[in-house]
C-alpha cells in the first residue's frame, strides 16, 4: 500500500510571482520611488522578471521633459536594482529585512537605447552574475514590446539599516528652593 499523503516541508517553496503588496512587504521603497509593479518570474539565486507600467502621473515627467516625457535612465537602472532587490531580499525573513538594506555599490556599462515614455510597459529581467554573503553582482535589461531599451551591470551590498535613536525626554525643570 503506497502513502499518498503530501510531503510536508519545513519551509514552503518561494512564490514564483509577487503582486504589489508582496513587493512592498520585501522592499523598503514607497511611492513615488517604488519602480516595480509586479514580479512575474523568480528563480532563486538566479534571476527575476518584473513589470513596471509607466504612466504620465509619475512626478519625474513634469520636468523630464514637459513637451516630450521620457523616463530618466537613472530610474530605469533603479527599477532593475529594485527587481534584483526583490529577488535577493526574499532570502531573508521579515525580521532580518527590518535590520538590513540592499544598497547600490556600483553601476557599470549602463546603456540607454530607446526612450521610455508614458504608456510603455517595462519588462525588467535581472540575472545574478555573482552572489556572496553580503555582496551581489547583477546584470539587468529592460525591454518594451520585445525591444531592448536599456541594460546595465551593477553591484549591491547588504548593509545594516541605521536607525535614528529616539530622543530621550528631557526632565522638567524643578522649582528653585527658597
Amino acid at each position: 500500500m503506497s502513502d499518498l499523503s503530501p510531503e510536508v516541508s519545513a519551509t514552503p517553496p518561494p512564490s514564483k510571482t509577487m503582486d504589489i503588496v508582496e513587493i512592498m512587504s520585501i522592499l523598503p521603497h514607497r511611492y513615488p520611488f517604488l519602480l516595480i509593479d509586479r514580479v512575474i518570474e523568480i528563480e532563486r539565486h538566479t534571476r527575476v522578471v518584473a513589470i513596471k507600467n509607466v504612466t504620465m502621473n509619475e512626478p519625474h515627467f513634469t520636468g523630464h521633459f514637459p513637451d516630450y516625457p521620457i523616463m530618466p535612465g537613472v530610474l530605469q537602472v533603479e527599477a532593475m536594482a529594485q527587481a534584483g532587490g526583490a529577488l535577493l531580499l526574499t532570502e531573508f525573513s521579515a525580521a532580518e529585512r527590518e535590520e538590513k538594506l540592499m544598497v547600490f555599490t556600483g553601476i557599470e556599462s549602463a546603456r540607454f537605447r530607446r526612450p521610455v515614455t508614458p504608456g510603455d510597459q517595462l519588462r525588467i529581467e535581472v540575472t545574478v552574475l555573482n552572489w556572496r554573503t553580503t555582496m551581489v553582482k547583477l546584470k539587468g535589461s529592460i525591454t518594451v514590446d520585445g525591444k531592448l531599451v536599456s541594460d546595465a551591470t551593477f553591484t549591491a551590498a547588504l548593509v545594516p539599516r541605521v536607525r535614528t535613536p529616539k530622543s530621550e525626554p528631557q526632565p522638567e525643570p524643578q522649582p528653585e528652593a527658597k
